[in-house]
């Protein structure tokens, strides 16, 4: 039997907890007795904490009791992590527990403490997608992939947000007790077993310049509004009276990027607008998004999101709409 623990706080995300607990608990189901996963979860004190959504939570053991060591130690996120001082004594126990664990790591945004606990330097790990630049700025010694649903370093396992969470658990299942359970569970649970692609085909491409005026932002709206023409550097230069030289050195500088990889972004963005809201043919789709073709959306889609423009409409789209859609 492995001994699992998972870590509750204030304003813990409640389906960080309690996904990952049911898909070991539903492992319990397709092993022999004994065999699967005796789940307890620790806290500060036993008294019941408040998930984000609301809802109590009660830990079975407190961090003064939670002293044996455990097979697996997992710590959840929330969209408000416990200040750097409140979370003291979390680290101060990660920082026991965690070498004592065949395995340990977190879920979305349980990465930072982890980082504060000083477990994830020199190590690779993920995180929820709109929060991996400040883990990477926050711990500049991890090794941060920011698109990845979940990663394992060593003994070290971390998953990006909330359901990816169940996806870390139903690997860790796989490890333990073979794909064939793993496959049972996530049918039971009425989960894909693996998942197409990574986080980027959930997250947004652009960011906003922070200055509206800015020569960048201004040659950024320019491109937006004429996505299905032409876009070279010598054209999008000529928007802000720039030398093409010039314009290129500032773009990278201001934008954090050149102008030909924000064009790629802006059409991959308006592509999935589409895909997500229209039931236009995947070729008129190329077309006004200035791919030029359906066969080079797809291969810009394959590498910059993980799946195809047909797969990331299936998933996207809305449940019962744009039924009558054409492939070509």
């Amino acid at each position: 039997m492995k001994t699992l623990a998972m870590l509750l706080f204030e304003g813990v995300q409640a389906l960080d907890v309690a996904g990952p607990l049911d898909v070991f608990a539903e492992a319990n189901r397709f092993v022999e007795p004994g065999t699967g996963y005796a789940i307890v979860t620790v806290a500060s004190g036993r008294m019941p904490i408040t998930a984000s959504n609301g809802m109590p939570l009660g830990a079975q053991l407190s961090l003064v009791e939670a002293v044996q060591p455990f097979d697996v130690v997992l710590v959840p996120g929330g969209p408000w992590l416990p200040e750097q001082g409140a979370d003291q004594a979390l680290c101060q126990w990660l920082q026991q527990a965690a070498p004592l664990a065949g395995r340990h790591g977190s879920i979305c945004t349980g990465a930072f403490l982890l980082g504060r606990a000083g477990l994830i330097d020199g190590r690779q790990v993920t995180t929820h997608w709109s929060h991996a630049r400040q883990l990477a700025e926050q711990f500049p010694q991890a090794l941060v992939a920011p698109d990845r649903i979940h990663v394992r370093d060593g003994n070290l396992v971390t998953s990006a947000g909330v359901t990816a969470g169940m996806d870390l658990a139903l690997a860790l299942v796989s490890e333990d007790h073979g794909p064939a359970v793993a496959l049972a569970v996530a049918k039971r649970l009425l989960l894909v077993i693996q998942r197409q692609g990574g986080q980027s085909q959930f997250s947004p491409y652009l960011q906003t310049p922070a200055d509206h005026d800015s020569a960048v932002a201004r040659v950024q709206r320019y491109v937006q509004q004429h996505i299905a023409e032409p876009l070279s550097v010598e054209r999008l230069a000529e928007v802000v009276s720039m030398s093409p030289r010039t314009f290129a050195r500032v773009f990278v500088r201001d934008a954090g990027l050149t102008p030909a990889d924000f064009v790629q972004r802006a059409r991959i963005d308006a592509a999935r607008h589409l895909l997500e809201g229209t039931d236009l043919a995947l070729k008129a789709v190329a077309y006004r998004c200035g791919f030029g073709s359906t066969n080079r959306m797809r291969l810009v889609f394959s590498q910059h999101l993980g799946v195809t423009p047909m797969q990331y409409r299936e998933q996207f789209r809305p449940a019962g709409q744009y039924s009558d859609v054409h492939p070509m």
